[in-house]
């Protein structure tokens, strides 16, 4: 909360960083989100098909573009936006790529969260409701959140938490639920004025803590059918990450203090912000919107001032940060 209230201040002295990291943010959203469904794009196609260059050429494509759409529905309709049955079925709906198949639609067969063993057995983790209880149970569950905010009992990010556990414990779709539930968490959080989902991808910091996500999941969801479990380890996580990417978001607006656009500012902080040895291309895809030219440039002008040093040569260079960049 003391990082939200920081918030209009960075509006108001850091804008243009804001609106780099803005754009940044939504690619890699739109790419991780959907990676920890198991759908992903080539990374050279990103940036093209997010930026409305290219048309998708497959499914994958068509729901990462789809993902992005939903994105631009939340972030700029937020305010207009209650929570309701039909409007999850909408972000559903945009974020499978549009109308085709079960698009937007409630499960019609009971579906398993399923574990795969490193051995390959696989293992039930949580048995959700049923296709006939799921449409009610969304319902009931858009209307005690509502309940929950109304009566000011709860800090609203314990019951957006909350909401967003129970909604992964429903599983209303037959695929899809996750990327659903990380869209109604930024709706929800925004909401509640904590935009810092627009200009830090929290899809990007679930992904890289994924196993711990899923070990929380699984703890959180335990006796949830019977009314008995227990919230606090999937509450930890969900405001860990928030935490963190207030944290990475404090740092790169603290770091802007070099001359040039917001772009080159944005790329002069991933690079320094790099522990050990590091390619160019961790760089691009740390920063999709910049060109690798730009990347590039910024690298050989650290270099020439002794805040970078390169080793090797080609596709096997790599690159250091020294001390002097310190």
């Amino acid at each position: 909360m003391e990082a939200r209230g920081k918030q209009d201040l960075w509006k108001q002295t850091k804008l243009e960083v804001l609106k780099a990291l803005r754009e940044m943010a939504i690619i890699q959203s739109a790419e991780s989100s959907n990676r920890i469904e198991g759908v992903e794009v080539e990374s050279s196609r990103l940036k093209p098909l997010l930026s409305g260059k290219s048309k998708p050429r497959d499914r994958s494509e068509e729901e990462v573009l789809g993902y992005r759409k939903a994105l631009d529905l939340v972030f700029e309709q937020y305010q207009n936006l209650e929570v309701t049955p039909e409007i999850i079925q909408h972000l559903h709906q945009l974020s499978h790529g549009g109308y085709s198949g079960d698009a937007g639609c409630w499960k019609k067969r009971n579906n398993e969260i399923i574990e795969i063993l490193p051995s390959g057995e696989r293992l039930v983790r949580f048995i959700p409701v049923t296709p006939e209880q799921a449409p009610n149970a969304v319902a009931q569950l858009c209307i005690g959140f509502k309940n929950a905010l109304e009566q000011r009992q709860l800090p609203d990010i314990v019951a957006i938490a909350a909401f967003v556990l129970d909604f992964l414990c429903i599983h209303p779709f037959r695929d899809g639920n996750g990327r659903v539930s990380r869209l109604l968490s930024l709706l929800l959080l925004l909401q509640s004025q904590y935009e810092l989902g627009r200009y830090i991808s929290l899809e990007r910091l679930v992904e890289s803590s994924k196993e711990r996500y899923y070990d929380t999941l699984k703890l959180s969801s335990q006796h949830w059918h019977e009314g008995d479990h227990d919230l606090s380890m999937f509450l930890n996580f969900f405001c860990a990450i928030i935490k963190e990417g207030y944290s990475e978001l404090a740092t790169r607006v603290s770091l802007s203090v070099y001359s040039g656009s917001a772009l080159t500012e944005i790329v002069q902080q991933a690079i320094l912000s790099r522990i050990g040895l590091f390619s160019l291309q961790e760089l691009k895809h740390a920063c999709p919107s910049a060109s690798e030219q730009l990347i590039k440039k910024v690298l050989y002008e650290f270099k020439s001032q002794g805040r970078v040093s390169l080793l090797g040569k080609g596709r096997s260079a790599r690159w250091r940060v020294t001390g002097l960049a310190v």
